[in-house]
């Protein structure tokens, strides 16, 4: 393919260069970037107080009560069937109960993490963030948007 030593080297010099130039303005543009990010302080990336959010929302209120009713039957029920049973019906129908109250407390409080969710897709999208965070997990920088989320869902802070 090549007729001597010399082509070769030159074309694999060629190569090395090429490739080499090409890692150095990617790393330029992508170091370039970043520093653009940082110094305009805009960040596409917002952080809200989910925890907060959740049990702020006026709904919340209604479902932990609903939810405090149901667990206050379910002891009634455990109470009044329990002193029949032997100790493995004991064991059974408690934990019957326990997956009873766990499909009633997503049943309750699924619709105020939806809510929630999307009055925080709501502001992010007005704001142009394209991810959103919960604030725990995140140690440094990002946009907080939890009181304008608040806002949003209409809760008092």
């Amino acid at each position: 393919m090549f007729k001597d030593k010399k082509q070769v080297k030159f074309v694999a010099l060629a190569v090395a260069l090429v490739f080499l130039l090409g890692v150095a303005a990617v790393a330029v543009t992508q170091t370039t970037t970043g520093m653009a990010a940082a110094a305009g302080g805009s960040s596409n990336i917002g952080v809200v107080n989910h925890q907060l959010l959740v049990s702020q929302h006026p709904d919340m209120a209604k479902a932990q009560e609903a939810m405090q009713a149901e667990v206050d039957q379910a002891r009634k029920d455990f109470e009044s069937k329990a002193a029949t049973m032997n100790d493995k019906e004991k064991q059974d129908y408690y934990l019957q109960l326990q997956q009873r109250l766990s499909l009633k407390q997503q049943e309750l409080v699924g619709p105020v993490f939806d809510k929630v969710n999307a009055a925080i897709k709501a502001v992010a999208d007005a704001k142009g963030l394209v991810v959103v965070l919960d604030k725990s997990q995140v140690i440094y920088g990002g946009q907080d948007i939890t009181d304008e989320v608040m806002k949003k869902i209409g809760a008092a802070k």
